[in-house]
């Protein structure tokens, strides 16, 4: 059945990542945005153990918000200094997944070799919680599948924000993994991006915003919030889907995979 609101008819969805803890504003107004515009579920994402503690606090306050705790690659550097206080908070109440954790081989905000560590940290850590594990990979392809390959990954696997083509969709797919779609799949340039799209099995589609960045167009250039998730959602049916098919699929594989609420539409 295709998810709708029950008040006004419309499709609702899920943001499966976003980081509302920074948006101007506050995050509480932005969460109250993004419910008016039929957004049911939202996950709010750490990277590093304040921006994990904020998402914490915002998933027990809301009960349509998830949280996660991680440390992303920019901030791998923090790794001892912070892995005391990540392993404490992974284990609160609303933590639904480690991460974002991986490689960012664009910036190198955190030499190559730490990110590693902190990534198979992470890794393991969300084996042992069985917690699913959220991957922030940029021009790192080769490190990270080689990294997943040797740990194994987690029987709930997401690749953030996925900007790959078809060739990396189905390596991430073979590994029984889950990619999610921002704003870039709606980009001018990103016809990699929804080739991707294309080829990905709707079991395994997510959408997300990364808000506050990557705002899709025609919204590009102004900050992001979990509000136009649905305009993602539309930008990623151009892929060749329904957009229907897509709020209905990404709304029950973010609940499975994510633990977010699931559609209000079946019994």
């Amino acid at each position: 059945m295709t998810p709708q609101s029950a008040q006004t008819g419309k499709l609702v969805w899920t943001d499966s990542h976003c980081h509302v803890q920074w948006c101007e504003g506050g995050a509480d107004a932005a969460i109250e945005r993004a419910r008016a515009a039929g957004v049911i579920g939202m996950v709010v994402v750490g990277t590093d153990a304040e921006s994990s503690r904020a998402a914490i606090d915002l998933a027990v306050r809301h009960d349509d918000v998830r949280a996660t705790v991680g440390l992303h690659p920019h901030d791998a550097s923090k790794l001892d200094e912070e892995w005391p206080q990540l392993l404490e908070l992974a284990r609160a109440p609303g933590v639904v997944a480690i991460g974002e954790a991986g490689f960012d081989l664009h910036y190198r905000h955190s030499e190559p070799d730490v990110q590693e560590a902190a990534f198979r940290a992470q890794i393991r850590l969300a084996k042992e919680l069985d917690r699913a594990l959220v991957i922030h990979s940029r021009e790192a392809w080769d490190d990270t599948l080689r990294v997943l390959a040797d740990e194994g990954p987690p029987a709930r696997t997401v690749f953030h924000c996925f900007t790959g083509g078809p060739v990396e969709a189905t390596a991430c797919l073979d590994l029984g993994a889950h990619l999610s779609f921002s704003g870039i799949v709606s980009f001018k340039g990103a016809d990699d991006v929804r080739a991707a799209a294309a080829v990905c099995p709707l079991d395994r589609l997510l959408v997300e915003t990364d808000a506050p960045y990557l705002a899709p167009m025609p919204h590009r250039g102004r900050e992001n919030e979990p509000a136009l998730v649905s305009v993602v959602g539309a930008a990623l049916a151009s892929a060749g889907l329904a957009v229907e098919d897509v709020a209905a699929a990404t709304v029950a594989n973010a609940a499975r995979v994510l633990e977010t609420p699931p559609d209000p539409g079946l019994p």
